[in-house]
């Protein structure tokens, strides 16, 4: 029998009975769309890391003091000499705390930082109106005040915040500048804070030190070493305690987040292929039926010349045949799917047409190994049995 022969009497039976047809597809259709629209969904929060980290900047480092030893804090005199360690291109010590920020009537809190000039460069950040804080407001203890976009929004929606005088704790503060957007990261929203200088901070935060530097490499590949170098420096900084600080790698983070993410997206993909599975198992047992009800059908094609491989080759063809149209509708519905959840529910979603591919391919195996077994069956019968089948 050819190939094509097989494929035409095939899909002339699946078109026979539609509804057991479409019933017995379900489980793959359901499995191939849960693969994919599951995998979509991990994917696209490991992109959205992955940017947030990434604007972070790839070759930063941060340095926080934990408290945990005779020293709670670094000087501010001796964060600023960490940057003579070789590699390091620029550096920013930093004072952060919540505060309650007031404009007339409106109030919100806000992440308050306490910079020097270098935070610019280190972190990236500027103003997209107005000016940045200056070396003279960090040495004058000047009350100016940067504002992220959406707490200006929060104070003043569409009117210009530069000028604007604002409470601080109850503290007045002229804001000098408007931030760009930044978005968010992993510390939280870069929109919804305030940047005075550093001096003021330590006055109004009451504190002596600072517990957060920023440091910028001169690039990735010195990462590792000025890692090391920092450490030694810290250890002899907080007298041989290595509790007190923490030395935070960003590149590292990335690994880390990019192998949970793989471990997260292999189990996803164990879960959802049951599924596939199941619905294989559902096609074997649909296609036993149907070598039950057509054995009078086998029974005349063998008489009539039909091989065994002929009526095993059918039977298998039908099995892919089903099996690989509910892969093609599951493929469809699982980009519906991850639309429908990014769209709805607000949740980042990426699409890989390589999974797709994998899980399309999957089902056709499914269909295959599945269908082994009622062809098997249908193949050895023999004619004079069949022909004899009521």
């Amino acid at each position: 029998m050819k190939l094509s022969q097989g494929f035409r009497m095939a899909f002339s039976s699946i078109l026979s009975n539609k509804l057991r047809t479409v019933l017995s597809m379900l489980g793959i259709l359901i499995g191939v769309a849960t693969v994919i629209a599951l995998v979509a969904m991990g994917e696209g929060s490991s992109r959205q890391v992955e940017e947030q980290v990434s604007s972070l900047g790839t070759n930063m480092l941060s340095v926080t003091i934990t408290g945990r030893g005779t020293d709670t804090t670094l000087t501010k005199e001796e964060a600023l000499e960490l940057a003579n360690i070789e590699g390091i291109a620029g550096i920013s010590p930093v004072v952060s705390s919540s505060a309650s920020v007031k404009y007339d009537k409106t109030s919100t809190n806000v992440t308050v930082d306490g910079i020097t000039t270098e935070y610019e460069l280190v972190q990236d950040f500027s103003v997209q109106s107005g000016r940045y804080i200056t070396a003279m407001d960090e040495r004058n203890k000047t009350r100016v005040a940067l504002i992220g976009v959406t707490t200006s929004d929060e104070l003043f929606g569409s009117d210009d915040p530069l000028g604007k005088v604002v409470l601080v704790n109850g503290m007045r503060f002229t804001i000098v500048g408007l931030l760009e957007p930044k978005g968010s990261s992993l510390a939280g929203s870069n929109d919804e804070k305030l940047l005075i200088p550093l001096s003021v901070a330590q006055r109004i935060f009451n504190s002596d030190g600072v517990r957060t530097v920023y440091i910028q490499t001169t690039e990735m590949d010195v990462m590792d070493a000025v890692t090391s170098r920092l450490e030694t420096e810290l250890t002899g900084l907080f007298r041989g305690d290595s509790n007190s600080y923490r030395v935070f790698n960003q590149q590292d983070a990335m690994d880390t987040l990019n192998a949970v993410n793989e471990t997260m997206n292999t189990m996803l993909v164990g879960v959802a292929a049951i599924s596939l599975v199941v619905g294989g198992i559902g096609i074997m047992n649909i296609m036993l039926v149907s070598v039950t009800e057509r054995t009078r059908e086998i029974g005349i094609r063998k008489s009539l010349g039909a091989k065994r491989r002929d009526v095993m080759l059918q039977f298998l063809i039908e099995a892919m045949s089903i099996s690989t149209l509910g892969g093609a509708l599951g493929v469809a519905l699982g980009y519906a799917a991850s639309f429908v959840i990014e769209t709805a529910m607000d949740s980042p979603t990426a699409v890989s047409s390589d999974m797709a591919l994998y899980a399309f391919l999957f089902s056709a195996c499914v269909g295959i190994v599945f269908g082994l077994f009622p062809a098997y069956k249908a193949a050895g019968l023999k004619p004079v049995d069949a022909l004899r089948h009521d």
